[in-house]
């Protein structure tokens, strides 16, 4: 049997990161070719690398059947483009962070790698660090418990990017090593920042993750430090590990002592223990890596699906960058399937109970434990409280705030501005939550525009709310009610048009058949 032919690579761009690759990849005999634009750099390549084929022509490297797999290590901007290309050739792929500049180019590269057959791998360096593995094995071995917190300082002075933000030059390191110690998505980012030297181009971001089971995260990064720090802390309930890649002691591991007395707890302060750790360089051991992939056509580890997940959290941290710091779910930005629409510029808190097929519209906030049913409509500005009620097929229209304690049945249409309340006698010096009252609505009832409904009332089925009525007592299923305070003043179809007159009214539109006894009305 002939031997198998050695994976060869090529390394597309020699500048300040893609020179680490030529170097590393040399030493692995792996480095069949380099390209460069500059040709000026190509020459110093040639002579360090003598037996590398160098070319300033990206598609002449694509074309050559001796090169297995390519290096992307050019500015962040051309990811995209030469991944796109690099995979239409057939070719497998190292591309360095960021996978690309939107989520939706990076979705587009991984479906093409997968239709292509073709291996698509990210460089996410810290997921090959030792100290990170050793993280994710001592989690494993329960070393510090459940994790509770973590966080991640990664600063410098300079480099200063044109083309690139500092949260997505930096912070793409860290978020990966988040997700590959955590295995799980935030649900929610918060990230604030300031430009400080060019327009939109931010200096320093400070980004908050927060994850399902109350476990949350931060991450502070900045090319404006006076000084090189790149440390990472995870807290578990029972010990923890600070990862400090400047340090003597690259890894320590604490254990946490908290003792509980009558006057609260007492932290004792741990002590320290070195982790041993390899001394092997992370970028040999993710250029390795690759190359094993290729050989035996196996997953990458930093493979395109986890580099989509970073791509995430970096677009929803910069929408709410610009923002001004306004939280951002991921769900409602990705479509996640969960059957419902949220405006970008609404707030879901969870946990909250939404049915399929609703949507929730522009500026308005759900709080956590409200129960939302199937295909309700909430406009624009709506506040839903976090123990109200809503059934299916609800109609919330702009500015309407559905306070704790308001239920509302399926098909229930509130006008612009109404106003439900929740206390009878409110005062700002003398809280009454304790007195909140139920307010129902039953089903089909419609409640006008700017019309003021008093807690601790029953709307009947079908009964319509004239706009600005005041509604201060029961209104009866069917009953047309007007002024301030709402007086009864007809009956009304469950169609929404106004019955004549008699003891068998008929509805004029839909051709409903009513029995009107005493004071009561139902449908025949």
């Amino acid at each position: 049997m002939k031997p198998k032919p050695a994976v060869k690579v090529a390394v597309i761009g020699c500048g300040a990161w893609g020179k680490n690759h030529l170097r590393v990849f040399d030493s692995l005999r792996a480095l069949g070719a380099a390209c460069d634009p500059d040709k000026a750099r190509l020459k110093e390549v040639q002579k360090a690398y003598p037996g590398a084929r160098c070319t300033p022509d990206f598609q002449a490297v694509l074309r050559d059947p001796k090169l297995h797999g390519v290096v992307i290590a050019t500015p962040s901007q051309e990811h995209y483009r030469m991944t796109l290309e690099a995979l239409e050739a057939g070719k497998d792929v190292l591309v360095e962070k960021p996978l690309a500049l939107r989520y939706k180019e990076g979705e587009a590269l991984v479906r093409l790698a997968a239709k292509r057959e073709c291996l698509l791998m990210v460089g996410h360096i810290l997921l090959f660090h030792p100290a990170v593995e050793k993280m994710k094995a001592l989690l494993a071995e329960g070393a510090v418990g459940s994790i509770e917190y973590l966080y991640s300082n990664r600063l410098n002075f300079g480099r200063v990017r044109t083309e690139e933000s500092a949260l997505w030059s930096f912070a793409p390191h860290d978020l990966a090593a988040f997700l590959y110690l955590l295995g799980k998505l935030p649900r929610e980012v918060t990230t604030t920042g300031g430009a400080y030297l060019q327009p939109r181009v931010a200096d320093v971001t400070v980004t908050n993750l927060e994850f399902a089971e109350g476990v949350r995260a931060h991450l502070y990064v900045s090319w404006l430090h006076p000084f090189k720090e790149q440390r990472m802390v995870l807290v578990g309930d029972k010990g923890m590990l600070v990862f400090d890649d400047l340090a003597k002691d690259r890894l320590v591991l604490f254990q946490r002592r908290l003792d509980r007395t009558d006057g609260g707890w007492v932290a004792h302060k741990p002590e320290g223990k070195p982790v041993p750790l390899s001394s092997e360089e992370p970028l040999l051991r993710e250029d390795r890596h690759f190359l094993d992939c290729i050989a035996r056509r196996k997953r990458p580890r930093s493979d395109g699906e986890s580099a989509l997940a970073v791509l995430k959290i970096l677009e929803a941290s910069q929408r709410s960058l610009e923002a001004r710091g306004r939280p951002v779910a991921l769900a409602e930005v990705y479509g996640e399937p969960r059957g419902y629409f949220v405006h970008e510029t609404a707030r879901v808190d969870e946990p909250a109970e939404i049915g399929e097929g609703t949507k929730v519209w522009h500026y308005s906030h759900v709080l956590a434990g409200a129960r939302i049913g199937k295909n309700c409509v909430l406009g624009q500005n709506v506040n839903v409280g976090g123990k109200a009620v809503i059934g299916d097929f609800v109609k919330l229209q702009n500015n309407v705030s559905v306070y704790d304690g308001v239920i509302l049945e399926d098909y229930v249409f509130c006008g612009p501005s109404l106003v439900f309340t929740n206390v009878l006698n409110p005062r700002s010096a003398f809280p009454r939550k304790n007195e909140y009252q139920t307010t129902r609505v039953r089903t089909g009832a419609t409640l006008g525009a700017n019309a003021t409904v008093l807690c601790g009332v029953t709307i009947g089925k079908h009964a319509f709310v004239g706009a600005g009525a005041v509604v201060t007592r029961d209104i009866p299923d069917y009953a047309l009610v007007l002024g301030n305070p709402a007086k009864f003043h007809s009956w009304m179809c469950a169609c929404g048009v106004r019955l004549p007159e008699g003891k068998a009214p008929r509805c004029p539109s839909c051709a409903r058949k009513y029995r009107l006894k005493g004071q009561k009305i139902s449908e025949m």
